[in-house]
This record gives C-alpha cells, sequence and structure tokens, in this order.
C-alpha cells in the first residue's frame, strides 16, 4: 500500500432538504477527520469518495481519477481500492475470523496481489501475519463472530478491510457503537495503524477525544460546506473554530518524554523550552507523545503565584481573545521565544475585564490538567 498521492474532491449534491458543496485536498498519508455536527454531510462525502453516494464533480486519489462527470467516468465501487469500516463490523457471521478475512483477502486485484504480496510472504501490510500483529487478533482466528466482544468485532473487521490491500482507508465513526472500556481496547490498534501503515485513512467521528488522539488533518464540515480545513494541531489552537464554541475546546501538544519523576508518579514532556508535568507514562525517554489540554483547565494570572499545588505555570503571551456570550476563549502561546506550544484559556467575561486583558500582554498560564494520549 502506498500512501503518496493527495486525495481531490469536488463535490455537489443537491437533495430536498440539504446540499452537499465542497473543494478539498486531503493529505495522502496520516488520518484526515471529517468532524461536524449531525447531518452536516460526514458520511455523504465518504460514501462519495467509496462511489456509493452519486454527488457530481470529481474524485481523485493522486493521479488515478475515480470520478469526472465533465468527462462521464465513473468508476464504481468494487473497482476502486479502497477499504471501507463502518459503526457495525459487519462480518459474515457463518465464517470464522480467518473465513472472514480470506474473503478480503480475495478482493484485492490481482495485479497489486502479485506486487508483493505473494501468500506467505508476511511482507505486505495486507498480509496475515502482519495483520494479525497490528491488530493484536492472532488468538481470534478460529472464532465465530458471535463470541467476539464488540471491540474485537471491529479490529476484526478493520483487518478484513486491509486485507484487500486498499490505497485508501474509510472509516464510518468506527467505534460509535462501542462502550467506553472497548474504545479504549481498540484506540491503540488505531494508532498502530496510523504510525505503521503508509496508507491514507479519512476518518469520520463526532468524538473529538478520538480525532484529536487519531488525526493529523482536520476538516470541519457545516450544513454541507468546508468551514475550515487543514493541520489538526493548528485549527484546533484557534479560538473562533466551531469545535472550540463547545465545553470540551482544546488543543493538541506534540512533545517528547524528557524525565520520569517515579517517586511521584510523574512525567515531564516538552518541545521548544516548554515543558509540562503529566501523569506517568511508560514511555521511553525521547519517544514522541500527544497530551490534550482543555481551556476549562487553564486559567492566567499577571504575577506567577508563590505557592500553587497547580504543577504547570508557565509564562504566556496572550495572543488574542475571542468573546462568547458569558465568557472569554484566550489564544495563548508558551514560552516568551513564540516557539512553544499554543493553548487556549477559558474565562469569564468579569475575569477579562477585571485583568483588563489586552493581546501581546504577558501573563502566566496556569493549567490544572493535562492529558496524555
Amino acid at each position: 500500500m502506498t500512501g503518496s498521492h493527495t486525495i481531490g474532491l469536488q463535490l455537489h449534491l443537491q437533495r430536498q432538504d440539504f446540499s452537499l458543496d465542497i473543494d478539498l485536498q486531503l493529505p495522502g498519508r496520516g488520518v484526515s477527520a471529517l468532524v461536524g455536527p449531525s447531518g452536516c454531510g460526514k458520511t455523504t462525502v465518504l460514501r462519495s469518495l467509496a462511489g456509493l453516494e452519486r454527488a457530481q464533480g470529481r474524485v481523485s486519489l493522486g493521479d488515478e481519477v475515480w470520478q469526472d462527470d465533465a468527462r462521464r467516468h465513473f468508476v464504481p465501487t468494487w473497482q476502486r481500492p479502497i477499504g471501507y469500516v463502518i459503526q457495525e463490523s459487519a462480518l459474515f457471521p457463518h465464517l470464522d475470523v480467518r473465513g472472514n478475512l480470506e474473503y478480503g483477502r480475495r478482493r484485492s486485484s490481482k495485479d497489486r496481489h502479485s506486487q508483493g504480496s505473494k501468500a506467505g510472504s508476511g511482507a505486505g501490510p495486507g498480509e496475515l501475519p502482519v495483520l494479525l500483529e497490528l491488530l493484536g487478533i492472532g488468538h481470534l482466528l478460529a472464532r465465530r463472530p458471535d463470541t467476539l466482544s464488540g471491540g474485537e468485532r471491529q479490529r476484526v473487521a478493520i483487518a478484513r478491510a486491509l486485507a484487500a490491500e486498499p490505497r485508501l482507508l474509510l472509516m464510518d465513526e468506527p467505534l460509535a457503537a462501542l462502550d467506553a472500556a472497548r474504545k479504549a481496547e481498540i484506540l491503540p490498534y488505531l494508532e498502530r495503524l496510523q504510525a505503521e501503515l503508509d496508507l491514507p485513512i479519512v476518518y469520520v467521528s463526532h468524538s473529538m477525544d478520538e480525532v484529536a488522539r487519531l488525526a493529523n488533518h482536520l476538516v470541519l464540515l457545516r450544513a454541507g460546506r468546508v468551514e475550515a480545513a487543514g493541520p489538526l494541531l493548528e485549527l484546533l489552537a484557534r479560538p473562533e473554530m466551531s469545535p472550540n464554541r463547545l465545553d470540551d475546546a482544546s488543543v493538541v501538544l506534540e512533545a517528547e518524554v524528557l524525565a520520569h519523576d517515579e517517586q511521584h508518579g510523574l512525567t515531564q514532556i516538552g518541545r521548544a523550552g516548554a515543558t509540562l508535568w503529566v501523569g506517568q507514562t511508560r514511555q521511553a525517554l525521547g519517544s514522541a507523545v500527544r497530551a490534550r489540554v482543555l481551556a476549562r483547565d487553564v486559567s492566567v494570572a499577571r504575577q506567577a503565584p508563590l505557592e500553587t499545588s497547580i504543577l504547570n505555570v508557565l509564562p504566556a503571551r496572550l495572543e488574542s481573545i475571542y468573546l462568547e456570550p458569558h465568557t472569554a476563549l484566550l489564544r495563548l502561546q508558551l514560552n516568551q521565544a513564540h516557539a512553544g506550544w499554543p493553548l487556549l484559556a477559558r474565562i469569564t467575561r468579569r475575569s477579562l475585564a477585571t485583568l483588563a486583558l489586552q493581546p501581546g500582554e504577558y501573563l502566566h498560564a496556569q493549567i490544572k490538567g493535562v492529558a496524555l494520549m
């Protein structure tokens, strides 16, 4: 599989109660997350990519054009090199796990199957040994779907989609039908897919927790239009973006593990001179990590507190202020060199007025909680 080509989408669809009009270029590597309220068009975009929805326009993967209505060109779903995973695993109940995976292998086109994917080679990411290891399902091969947990069924469904050697993986809220425990079980496997496979993934979700943990690129949809699209870390740090109007407004920070404090159960992470203490992780020193900081867990002060239980108090520059009905969302930049992380802080309008805050001022950000992802 290769993820070196961008995904092009120019789509228009008109229904009685809904219209879709988008022009998007998605990166050919990593996870592109489609996010927005119900009915905004996320699944319609995904189904159009798959050829299951006949929106008008153009769809391409690199130089390969799957749809071009101007030239009356349309590649049917079964001829597109895609994998598709939905909320329900949709495994064949009469087949065991091995049989379901073999069905996926038979969907692989013969030319792709012959290019480094010989049975038993174990070399390609669509090969059975690789999938079993990546998704931790080797011990399930002889089991029928009705004997598996929800998380196990979804991992097998993902493996079956990958067994077809797709060049693009589409995932439509794959964790929505799972409870919190099963989601926690499967998320590390999705992270491994993102990290280890050279394969673009388009991921639809309502959960910003999932998106913050998995995505590299973010597309915000609203009423069939693109509100914004770009790198996840950049968009989430913009206070005017629609996800930040919610209570769980947050930023995602990328860092590396700098130190462990075994005595107090803490780990220090950092980047570009800015550091944070988080709950202890088993990650080795130097490992890349992601952390999420909720805006409601950040407050600001003009003077550094002398005695406080908050471990993370850092100098920050106030970049901008976004006013809300009863609160204000502050965009901060940690580290006076402006090379550190962006941060959001949600404070009351009264606090804003009392402190008479203005963009450009230097403050101290007090971070009450950091979730290592």
